[in-house]
């Protein structure tokens, strides 16, 4: 497995491209006016405490109050089994230190912890936990055993300042102790920075902000396989091999400035992909095709054979549409970035060994997403369940937004309802107001059918109110808007 990074900067927003053997695997897309915050530290404020829910709004300087729960925040003496009250936790006014957890999403707020912790290439810093711990992702035992003893060394000789503990990130994996300690050094001067100013910031006000989005892809995204990092800002080009040079060294001679005539994410064509995914319809090679549906409460995907009939029998031929589903599948919740729920419909197969295959499969291909996932297996419906950690917006909703004339239902009535209900309307003013004359202004589909195919309904509702209808196009109009005016 070969990969690339992308980066395009521009004034309005940075975009970031994972390519994977030619293949686009993830965007990140940052805009100027709406960075992401998760990780961002904040002197908070307590504007709002829900003993219902055991849990509280958070004024962190946002458009929105944040959102914390009762289990995420720290509790003096307290043991993980006994959770307090959010009443006896927190009061209204009261200032807090808080870590956001989750970027605002629609119309919810960030989600924030208490729990707080700082990143670097590899290591994740705990000042409030005592314990050290190893990535899952990790799973060579010799090698956790080694990256144990490797925290324990570098954190016996920083004994005088080391009070929390550390969890070492899989980016870790054969790295040696001048490394680990020199990483070790850094997150304790930036949390020194962080302790001194959670003194004196006001509330509400930020403490920390996490590094800009180019920054982080270097230090969360960079592999051993990621052969080149390419950039198309001379400018932040310098800053980001000043940052490797500093924290990174093995990634330098990866990264390299873009200077090309076309635009950096017309290569592999990033560009046309990203389009791709915000489309409803995700075609396979096979000729089969998913069908995936974000919703409030979860994501649905239905897969299908469409124009592919195989060439054995129909159970082969099912079998091989879902093994090809279960890779797009897991690729296209890692560029959509969706999370949540996540319910897939797999084409029903007769065969359990097909169905553990596919269930294989697909727990295969989620192995490289960065997000937590977890699946449950294939239910009695034959559905399969997963959940993906969801922390920021997915990729339909920071380029789209609800469309304004079906507002995101993704359907319109028909001219023919339209005019039904412009019909009883007309009754229901000429019953209360008794006008002269009515005027209907609609969109230009749903004028020609009241003048064509609904004519003689028209003439009869004349005849019937004994009054003149007239009717005008407004071109601005949706085919759901109408308005009726009295004369």
């Amino acid at each position: 497995m070969s990969g690339e990074v992308l980066i395009n900067l521009t004034p309005m927003e940075t975009r970031v491209a994972v390519v994977e053997n030619g293949v686009l695997q993830e965007a990140f897309i940052e805009r100027a006016r709406r960075r992401g915050i998760v990780g961002n530290i904040y002197q908070g404020r307590v504007v709002r405490v829900l003993p219902g829910m055991q849990a509280a709004f958070i004024d962190i300087g946002l458009e929105r109050a944040a959102f914390i729960h009762a289990h995420d925040i720290a509790a003096p003496g307290a043991s993980s089994e006994e959770q307090p009250s959010i009443a006896h936790l927190l009061h209204e006014g009261q200032s807090l230190v808080v870590q956001v957890t989750k970027d605002p999403i629609g119309s919810k707020g960030a989600r924030l912890t208490t729990h707080l912790s700082v990143p670097s290439r590899y290591l994740v810093y705990m000042p409030d936990s005592p314990h050290n711990g190893v990535s899952q992702r990790i799973e060579d035992e010799t090698e956790r055993e080694r990256l144990r003893e490797l925290v324990d060394t570098a954190a016996t000789e920083q004994a005088l300042e080391v009070s929390g503990g550390f969890i070492v990130r899989t980016a870790a994996e054969g790295v040696s102790l001048d490394e680990m300690t020199a990483d070790m050094n850094f997150l304790l001067r930036l949390w020194r920075k962080v302790s001194e100013r959670k003194i004196t910031a006001p509330a509400p006000s930020a403490i920390y902000d996490d590094l800009p989005l180019f920054m982080r892809t270097l230090r969360d995204v960079m592999r051993d396989d990621i052969e080149k990092v390419r950039i198309d800002s001379r400018e932040n080009y310098v800053k980001l091999v000043e940052f490797a040079e500093e924290f990174m060294p093995n990634a330098v001679n990866r990264i390299e400035h873009y200077a090309g005539e076309r635009p950096i994410f017309d290569l592999f064509s990033v560009e046309d992909e990203i389009q791709k995914a915000l489309a409803r319809k995700v075609q396979l090679k096979s000729g089969g095709y998913l069908v995936i549906d974000p919703t409030e409460a979860m994501t649905t995907i239905d897969v299908n054979t469409g124009g592919y009939v195989g060439h054995r029998n129909l159970e082969e031929t099912i079998f091989k549409t879902n093994l090809e589903a279960a890779t797009a599948i897991a690729r296209q919740l890692r560029l959509r970035n969706l999370g949540g729920i996540i319910i897939i419909d797999f084409i029903d197969m007769v065969d359990p060994e097909h169905q553990r295959q596919v269930l294989r499969m697909l727990e295969k291909s989620l192995e490289r997403d960065h997000a937590k996932t977890k699946c449950t297996g294939v239910t009695e419906l034959g559905l399969v369940q997963l959940t993906r950690k969801r922390t920021r917006e997915s990729l339909e909703q920071t380029l789209c937004e609800s469309c304004p004339s079906c507002q995101g239902r993704g359907t319109l009535k028909t001219a023919e309802s339209v005019c039904y209900e412009i019909f009883r309307e007309i009754l229901r003013e000429e019953r209360a107001y008794n006008a002269e004359t009515y005027a209907v202004l609609a969109s230009q589909s749903v004028v020609d059918r009241l003048l064509d195919e609904e004519s003689a309904a028209v003439a009869d509702l004349e005849e019937f109110i004994g009054k003149t209808i007239r009717f005008q196009v407004e071109t601005q109009y949706s085919q759901e808007q109408y308005d009726i005016v009295l004369m």
